[in-house]
């Protein structure tokens, strides 16, 4: 498979290079001087320079490696500010403050987080490294996904706590490349695999060898997974990354995807981080999240395995408030509330539970391997700003010592309690009301994402769907 093999020996030594990761930072990074022997080498020819944008994907500029570490690595670029301003099209669209007509969509500067220099093992003889934007005088922009996060993270500091995170992402894998399915209008398309397999071993040969190139070519871009697995879902798959460090977690994610699209491009596949794909189908991305003092877990009552601290307690709480008012930020577009019906294990409402998968927020492990799984991200959030929301209602709980309710021992769809807003628009207006989104992220982040949300509500209204046709063409 084209670029799946190339500078493997180049993974491997960057994978050594790279160690484990505490607080969003490499322990051992990669560094300028380990790129510049390897191009010296000729072992890397590229440097992608990559902004996660707001819909989480990556965009940047493609770089010779020679010029990125002669004029780039050190002094930044820039590109054009729309990048932090367009919708999933990348269409220029009016009503963001950021950049516009008006303004003739000035540049941004992007300096890049040498920290976070990578092999890219799924391309030949490629490195990336994410790039912060910032203004013209070095004040970082305020709403960039990654400056979101980080300013969060700060947030949360307040408390004496830092966050450690795990993500695991399902999406599902269809026959066929996308200009294929493009073609046909992405009608009929075919999963690779047409019955449940969830926790199956058995593989047929193009999912084995799809999945096993994949976890090479994380591993050997520093990104080890901890597990794959076949899900429910007919050719839908889970993949599950080691906690560590929030900003970290995020960073990788991105990368991820862009992994499985390359892999999938050349297996003649077509993946889909969709929320909902199908109807019936979801695809959800959980966060795993714990709340650290130094070396000490905060959530579990101290010298306790299963009893939750007071910290821990508030904490829940305020991802029941909170959550309910931040829905853009972890499901994004008029697709991802689609996720949320009964039976589909996305939550209908906003509960929590002790390993109780119908709930939003699953309470699992046990002592300091006490954590959160929030279940309510779908596949398609941005993993930055999912996590903002998660952290900035955990700190809301913290702040001001909300009180948990009672656990959800059942069915948490029979339950009662705050319903998950069940559309964009729904949520879009609690998002705007909400007093903690304005404190957590500033008006000016909640403005500029609520515009984001509109670009996808009016595009959704303008649009004839087949299933408007199916339903209504001969009866109308």
């Amino acid at each position: 498979m084209s670029g799946t093999t190339s500078g493997n020996s180049t993974a491997a030594r960057l994978a050594v290079a790279s160690g484990p990761e505490r607080g969003g930072r490499p322990e051992k990074a990669f560094s300028l001087s380990d790129l510049r022997n390897l191009v010296k080498a000729g072992a890397i020819d590229t440097v992608l320079l990559a902004i996660p944008d707001l819909q989480g994907r990556l965009k940047g500029k493609r770089y010779d490696a020679n010029h990125f570490l002669k004029r780039v690595a050190h002094h930044g670029a820039e590109v054009c500010a729309y990048v932090l301003a367009t919708d999933v099209d990348m269409s220029p669209a009016d009503g963001f403050a950021l950049t516009s007509w008006e303004t003739g969509y000035q540049d941004l500067s992007v300096q890049p987080a040498l920290s976070t220099l990578r092999v890219v093992p799924w391309l030949p003889r490629t490195v990336v490294v994410l790039g912060d934007p910032v203004h013209h005088d070095g004040t970082p922009i305020d709403i960039a996904p990654r400056e979101i996060l980080h300013r969060q993270l700060t947030r949360l500091s307040r408390h004496g706590l830092h966050a450690k995170a795990g993500i695991e992402t399902e999406f599902v894998l269809y026959k066929g490349t996308y200009a294929e399915g493009e073609q046909v209008g992405y009608q009929g398309l075919r999963p690779l695999t047409t019955e449940n397999l969830d926790y199956a071993l058995d593989h047929d040969p193009v999912s084995d060898r799809f999945l096993r190139r994949l976890h090479r070519a994380l591993a050997g871009a520093g990104m080890p997974v901890e597990a794959i697995k076949a899900e429910a879902g007919p050719g839908q798959v889970e993949v599950t990354f080691p906690y560590g460090g929030a900003l970290a977690a995020c960073d990788r994610h991105p990368l991820f995807k862009h992994a499985v699209r390359t892999l999938g491009l050349h297996a003649g596949l077509a993946p889909t981080f969709m929320a909902a794909p199908e109807t019936g189908r979801a695809n959800g991305l959980h966060l795993h999240v714990s709340l650290w003092s130094k070396a000490v877990s905060q959530l579990n009552e101290p010298g306790s395995e299963y009893e939750l601290s007071s910290t821990g307690q508030h904490a829940i709480a305020g991802l029941l408030v909170g959550l309910a008012e931040l829905g853009p930020f972890y499901a994004p577009n008029v697709n991802s509330y689609k996720r949320f019906t009964p039976g589909s294990f996305a939550p209908t409402t906003f509960t929590w539970g002790r390993d109780n998968r119908t709930c939003a927020v699953r309470v699992v492990g046990r002592g300091e391997g006490l954590h959160l799984e929030i279940r309510v991200p779908g596949a398609d959030a941005n993993p930055y700003l999912a996590l903002s929301a998660v952290l900035a209602a955990i700190d809301h709980g913290i702040e001001r010592k909300l009180a948990l309710g009672p656990v959800s021992t059942g069915n948490a769809y029979n339950a009662g309690g705050t319903p998950v807003p069940p559309t964009l628009g729904r949520a879009l207006t609690s998002f705007r009301d909400s007093a903690l989104a304005q404190e957590a992220f500033g008006a000016d982040v909640v403005e500029h994402y609520a515009r984001l949300a509109q670009l996808e509500l009016a595009h959704d209204e303008r649009v004839v769907t087949d299933a408007e046709r199916q339903r209504w063409l001969a009866r109308a």
